[in-house]
């Protein structure tokens, strides 16, 4: 499984609004084949940014930054790129996973 962490610092004025800014996209990620998980969170620390956890099946990632989705999402004309304040940090890497797993250290009854 290929799994991508992208961290998406956005405009302060548009923070509140990213959540629908970016509808589209991760709607159409989530219904692409071998998507396995498609997940926006807020930061803590700092409101203005996004954290998005993305899991997809190995050979499925290059049909993702290929997608027409995702080209209008990296174009500088589309909403996405212009609600960022900075160009977005990411980890991607494949990992010997199939999708979450229970936590091992800790089990709740």
């Amino acid at each position: 499984m290929i799994l991508i962490v992208v961290k998406f610092p956005v405009k302060p004025e548009l923070s509140d609004q990213w959540p629908e800014i970016v509808s589209d996209f991760t709607e159409a990620t989530r219904a692409e084949p071998g998507n396995k998980f498609f997940e926006w969170s807020r930061g803590v620390e700092n409101p203005h940014e996004y954290v998005l956890v993305e899991g997809f099946e190995d050979d499925a990632a290059e049909a993702h930054v290929t997608s027409d989705h995702f080209q209008k999402a990296i174009s500088p004309q589309g909403r996405m790129y212009q609600a960022l304040s900075s160009t977005p940090r990411i980890i991607s890497r494949t990992i010997d996973a199939d999708g979450w797993e229970e936590m091992g250290e800790m089990k709740v009854s």
